[in-house]
């Protein structure tokens, strides 16, 4: 793999980088017509950009409101989390704990103010008590928990800003 300090994304690559951040389930084919290459070119491209790690993986986005409808899951909470020690093996292993929950959906170290702001989904608010209980209230080293429940989710993207265009003097590929 590529070092990041080392990459150098040309046009091509950058355009490769927004169309599948706007469907990734495109045809090998379809994306290589919408940047303007041959469809092996694409394939390679695309190829070297996993290899570099710059696409770390591709998902599907649910929608969260039609599914809530079918199968619960309606309940998101933004958490922040304060904890007592903030030594890296204790952030470290706050980190791994919630790293293994499914209802954390995303987990970031920040500072100032909290050491961690999660985003948690929960079919409902007992199901939420059960993983507070499970990772906040069994943690001695958790000192404070302040949970934001979302009542309307307003914007929802996973979308990383890109130059539209290359520097000046790249090479002309990865």
């Amino acid at each position: 793999m590529k070092q990041p300090s080392t990459l150098v994304l040309d046009a091509v690559d950058l355009q490769l980088l927004a169309q599948l951040q706007i469907n990734s389930a495109l045809s090998n084919q379809a994306l290589a017509q919408r940047v303007h290459v041959s469809p092996p070119t694409c394939l390679r491209r695309v190829k070297s950009l996993h290899e570099a790690g710059l696409i770390e993986r591709e998902i599907a986005i649910l929608s969260i409101d039609k599914l809530a409808r079918v199968s619960g899951h309606g309940l998101c909470a933004i958490v922040e989390i304060t904890l007592d020690r903030q030594d890296n093996e204790a952030l470290e292993a706050f980190e791994q704990r919630v790293a293994a929950q499914d209802a954390v959906q995303q987990c970031y170290r920040v500072s100032p103010g909290p050491d961690f702001c999660l985003v948690v989904h929960a079919a409902d608010m007992p199901d939420y008590l059960s993983l507070v209980q499970r990772l906040f209230t069994a943690d001695a080293n958790v000192r404070n928990v302040k949970a934001f429940f979302s009542i309307k989710r307003s914007k929802f993207g996973a979308r990383l800003p890109l130059p539209t265009k290359a520097a000046q003097g790249s090479p002309s590929h990865l």
